[in-house]
């Protein structure tokens, strides 16, 4: 019924006085609309339970991963022929990473490489610089003998260094023996390419493939990180590179953010149906009572 103030305005009605809540109305939750709207809930809930278990599984693997790691770091170090041969498959030797060893012998500085768009522990860009060691049987071992910068103060190693023979890297002379850690070849599976032809001075991966081809000498199919040498390398650079980090990554953070997804969807819906509900049982309320003489 219309409402007027003492002017004869029209004045909106004031709504129903209710002195208790309407009984909620749940026919709606059987209509096909929302049955597709459970369906597709409760299957959201499963994915969000499942995507945190499988992260939970790789952080159990990442974690065995870590101990065979960290049981190959410790395990004394050994002499390099005793765990690969030279002209060994790579995929055979790649089972051997992470080892710690000893190898002996003589830096051939004329086919050293550098290894492009390598960075320190600072993220400050710049190369590895690996060395062949020629060992006494004539084969050859790449060490890795670390990271140069880009720049150093006003003489840095600039792109027209890369072809030099970089004196003020020079490893030590005469016998050395290096103790450091097995890595397999970097072959391409991406990224950046190198030339298959030429006599190259740098590399963008440690592909001792590709290297093989201008060194008169057997690569062995593995790289070593040095860690030590005797006698040790002199000056500031190259700086050895350090173990790989073995911390559990994002798993864990991963799996929980999908468990509390779950767990909102479960709670959050459930309120949602209410809420539409009791709006239903409103609306049909005030409907009865307009209706009404």
């Amino acid at each position: 019924m219309t409402q007027r103030d003492a002017n004869g305005e029209i004045v909106a009605s004031k709504p129903p006085v209710r002195k208790e809540r309407p009984p909620a109305d749940w026919s709606f939750v059987y209509h096909a609309g929302w049955i597709c709207s459970h369906i597709f809930v409760a299957a959201c809930i499963i994915a969000f339970i499942s995507l945190g278990f499988w992260q939970l599984g790789r952080l159990h693997g990442r974690r065995q991963v870590n101990a065979m790691i960290e049981a190959r770091m410790a395990a004394p170090a050994v002499p390099i022929q005793s765990l690969v041969k030279p002209g060994e498959n790579y995929k055979i030797a790649n089972h051997r990473d992470f080892r710690s060893i000893t190898v002996t012998g003589h830096y051939d500085t004329a086919n050293q490489m550098l290894i492009r768009d390598e960075q320190d522990i600072d993220n400050d860009p710049g190369w590895w610089l690996v060395t062949p060691l020629i060992l006494p049987d004539g084969s050859a071992v790449a060490i890795n003998r670390g990271f140069v910068p880009l720049t150093l103060g006003a003489k840095g190693l600039l792109a027209d260094e890369e072809n030099r023979p970089l004196p003020q890297y020079a490893p030590p002379s005469g016998t050395v023996t290096v103790t450091g850690l097995l890595f397999p070849t970097q072959n391409r599976s991406g990224g950046p390419y190198d030339p298959g032809t030429g006599h190259l001075h740098t590399l963008s991966r440690v592909d001792l493939l590709r290297w093989q081809r201008q060194v008169p000498y057997a690569l062995y199919p593995v790289y070593v990180n040095l860690v030590s040498s005797h006698p040790v390398q002199k000056g500031t650079y190259p700086q050895p590179v350090p173990p790989p980090s073995l911390g559990d990554g994002p798993h864990l953070n991963y799996a929980g953010q999908w468990f509390i997804f779950a767990i909102l969807t479960a709670i959050v819906y459930p309120l949602l149906l209410r809420r539409v509900a009791r709006n239903r049982a409103v609306v049909e309320e005030d409907a009865t009572a307009a209706a009404a003489p």
